[in-house]
């Protein structure tokens, strides 16, 4: 295992009433990412995903896709510190 990253992501577009966290929360599984997803107020969805650099890269880029009934428009994103979560799950 090589070192880890930590990402604040925030969603934004129809993202909200598609499925996006489910979706999130799979594909975090599947690239071996802890941290959560949840909704926000504004109606984005805000991601903090851990892992190694190559997970973290690729659930970026699969983040600006989306499930097929969402309509991704922005995607930011940034590193922020460690904290250590054990699993991904939905907030």
């Amino acid at each position: 295992m090589g070192s880890l990253t930590r990402s604040a992501i925030t969603v934004s577009g129809r993202v909200q009433g598609v499925g996006y966290r489910m979706w999130t929360l799979y594909q975090a599984r599947n690239l071996n990412v802890t941290g959560f997803v949840r909704n926000r107020p504004d109606g984005s969805v805000y991601i903090e995903a851990e892992g190694e650099p190559e997970g973290i890269a690729e659930l970026i880029r699969v983040c600006h896709q989306g499930p097929p009934r969402s309509d991704v428009s922005e995607v930011f994103y940034s590193t922020i510190p460690i904290r250590g979560s054990n699993e991904f799950i939905i907030r």
